[in-house]
């Protein structure tokens, strides 16, 4: 189980815990861990671009630990998804990945997200009109503040690193966090389960995504991806129901999973 960055075992992801758990009880064993600097893990915490030793580490001590262990998969939520999916591929030992709203963030996505997302369905709320009628409402700031959205939506503001960073760090990969998550995705030969929650804008930067980029709808399928939507869900699936269904579908999918790569079930 893969934490989302900078997060561990409490507060927004306690949910890893209680998954781990679940899981754990129906025989498959689950290793929980935190990243460098972060929870009970010394060192220093970096960020969710720069775990791949911490993942390998991770496996590293889950086989000595699991003498039994052939293959695992890797579970986590938002850019826990985007590190497991850079990874994935470098590691045999990984086969599959279960990925709970993926992070694919960009400013430009990000700002197509909330003009499409947001503000269109800001204008069908009773409460938005609400706000006008009581002359609530800020016009120019609200204005100002849309007009910014659309201009980082239409990629007219610039962004990304400035010119000393880049040649600062000649061997850094500089491409969009999508693109090399996309890469990983098309050298993984693994299984992948996806989760999404209805109400969470960075599951919907990730649809638009798909629908905005064939090649990642191409390379799911060909990992015989098995989709799952909560409609009413949050972004961390915060009620127990939401949880125990998320738990309730990785379990299937881990049991489906087992007998076709030859993976041993713990029996205790």
């Amino acid at each position: 189980m893969v934490a989302g960055g900078p997060q561990y075992r409490i507060g927004g992801h306690r949910q890893l815990v209680l998954w781990a758990r679940k899981i754990s009880a129906q025989g498959f064993p689950v290793f929980r861990f935190d990243f460098s600097g972060m929870g009970d893990s010394y060192g220093e915490y970096l960020d969710f671009e720069n775990t791949e030793d911490d993942i390998g580490a991770a496996l590293n001590r889950f086989f000595e630990e699991t003498p039994s262990l052939k293959q695992v998969v890797l579970w986590g939520e938002c850019n826990a998804c985007s590190a497991s999916l850079v990874y994935a591929h470098k590691d045999p030992r990984v086969n599959g990945i279960v990925m709970l709203n993926p992070w694919v963030r960009t400013e430009q996505g990000q700002a197509k997200a909330v003009v499409k997302h947001y503000y269109l369905n800001r204008l069908t709320q009773r409460s938005f009109w609400a706000k006008v009628v009581s002359l609530k409402f800020d016009f120019l700031d609200s204005i100002r503040s849309a007009l910014q959205m659309i201009s980082l939506a239409r990629g007219q503001v610039e962004g990304g690193q400035d010119k000393a960073e880049r040649s600062a760090a000649p061997d850094l990969d500089l491409r969009p966090l999508p693109d090399r998550m996309l890469d990983g995705l098309s050298r993984f030969n693994g299984r992948i389960m996806l989760v999404m929650s209805g109400r969470d804008l960075i599951s919907r930067e990730f649809d638009d995504l798909l629908q905005a980029v064939p090649a990642w709808r191409k390379h799911l399928a060909a990992r015989s991806l098995v989709r799952h939507d909560l409609k009413y869900a949050d972004h961390t699936f915060s009620s127990r129901e939401w949880r125990d269904q998320v738990a309730e579908w990785g379990i299937d999918w881990l049991l489906a999973l087992a007998p076709s790569q030859g993976i041993v079930k713990d029996s205790k």
